[in-house]
């Protein structure tokens, strides 16, 4: 039965994954940032969420998905970086 997605193949998960940890790595140091108006409490609470966010999508093995989450982790990360919150 065809769902219409493309699975990825283990040189796919690896050629994402240096990239996938890099964004991750950005996105929280971002949140560290001194320019965006949180508490502690709200900054442990982001960082919370974009961990589960690539915890599950680690699990991820449909390249249309694993594109998805790049895609999301790259706006989020330049949002971050000018300083405000969606």
């Amino acid at each position: 039965m065809a769902n219409g997605l493309i699975w990825a193949t283990a040189e796919d998960l690896m050629r994402n994954r240096g990239k996938v940890l890099y964004l991750y790595r950005q996105i929280l140091r971002s949140l560290n940032s001194s320019d965006l108006p949180l508490t502690y409490a709200a900054r442990l609470s982001k960082k919370a969420e974009v961990r589960t966010i690539f915890i599950f999508g680690s699990e991820e093995r449909s390249l249309h998905n694993i594109a998805d989450l790049i895609d999301t982790a790259e706006y989020s990360l330049s949002i971050l970086k000018k300083g405000r919150l969606p």
